[in-house]
């Protein structure tokens, strides 16, 4: 079975949806690390600012990653199809 062309817009919504649940993933990890140093401040203002990045950095990860995985496969899509044109595509054996 050979790959010959791959539709650009399905292969990037669903690298879209994949790259936003890795950067949701990424955003609670760096809202943890953010939360702890905010509590383990010192200051009483750096748990606030500290718990307000931990926030934002689950709703803006996901966000960022997921447009630019969709931009990023949509470009890599276009790329594929371009060079499977010229060679011929990618062998794929499949039981």
């Amino acid at each position: 079975m050979v790959i010959k062309h791959v539709a650009p817009v399905s292969l990037a919504k669903v690298a879209g949806i994949l790259y936003a649940l890795l950067g949701l993933f990424i955003g609670a990890c760096v809202s943890l690390l953010a939360l702890m140093g905010g509590f383990a401040s010192n200051f009483s203002s750096g748990a606030g600012i500290a718990a307000l990045f931990g926030v934002g950095s689950i709703v803006l990860f996901p966000l960022l990653y997921g447009v630019f995985g969709f931009l990023a496969m949509l470009v890599m899509a276009w790329l594929y199809n371009l060079a499977a044109g010229w060679v011929g595509g990618v062998n794929v054996d499949l039981q």
